[in-house]
């Protein structure tokens, strides 16, 4: 999954800012004060893209919760025997989610990470919020990415429970309707989470993917998290 080099820069007038590459070295710009989101796209490798669209046309639920050390992380038993093979297109997506792991952990200087891949079919966070955690690594592998909101866009003061218990779309914490923009399908996107030193209250806003017609859309979803 390569890509030639790009990166566009979100200035605001205030507030912290999304980083937009292709370049997985520019998730170090995590660490910039006023960044809070790096999205990393890429295009997948045909075999790789292969297998995710086979594995989502089992309809086999897959839920992985583990705690991992990198240093013995290949991933050979990360999914339930009776989803695996030995096909090139299995290996290469495989070692994709290894990249990945080692990329966060490089990263972060982690030498344990907190693992998540799941199948789902309806939207598992539907409110836009913010995550209680320092960091967090999203992949969505196979499906319709994460949503996000620029800050220019979102009223922080309606997060949440202050939104007086109305939809997002009324509560007032979406400033302008067509700025809700989706994470693309294999991008690695890095989010910024309150618990990161000097962040709390500037945590990326985001959500699970909207079906407007409100027919199930199959994703395979990878998560990593600092444990």
């Amino acid at each position: 999954m390569h890509a030639a080099c790009h990166l566009e820069e979100r200035p605001l007038a205030s507030g912290p800012r999304t980083v937009r590459s292709t370049d997985p070295a520019d998730l170090s710009r995590i660490y910039e004060p006023d960044v809070n989101l790096c999205i990393i796209e890429r295009a997948p490798t045909p075999d790789v893209d292969a297998y995710v669209r086979s594995l989502l046309a089992r309809a086999t639920p897959i839920e992985v919760v583990r705690t991992i050390r990198f240093e013995s992380f290949d991933g050979q038993d990360l999914l339930p025997e009776t989803l695996r093979d030995q096909t090139a297109a299995y290996a290469s997506w495989r070692r994709d989610v290894v990249r990945l792991t080692a990329l966060f952990c490089d990263l972060f200087e982690a030498e344990s990470v907190g693992l998540r891949l799941r199948t789902l079919d309806k939207p598992m966070c539907p409110r836009f919020h913010t995550d209680f955690v320092p960091a967090r690594l999203i992949c969505a592998y196979g499906g319709p990415g994460t949503q996000w909101l620029p800050e220019e866009a979102v009223d922080r003061r309606r997060l949440g429970s202050r939104s007086g218990g109305l939809p997002d779309a009324e509560s007032g914490l979406i400033r302008r309707g067509d700025a809700v923009e989706e994470i693309p399908q294999y991008a690695i996107a890095l989010l910024k989470g309150e618990r990161w030193e000097g962040n709390e209250g500037r945590g990326a806003v985001h959500r699970s993917p909207q079906n407007a017609k409100g027919e199930p859309v199959p994703r395979l979803l990878l998560t990593l998290d600092l444990v």
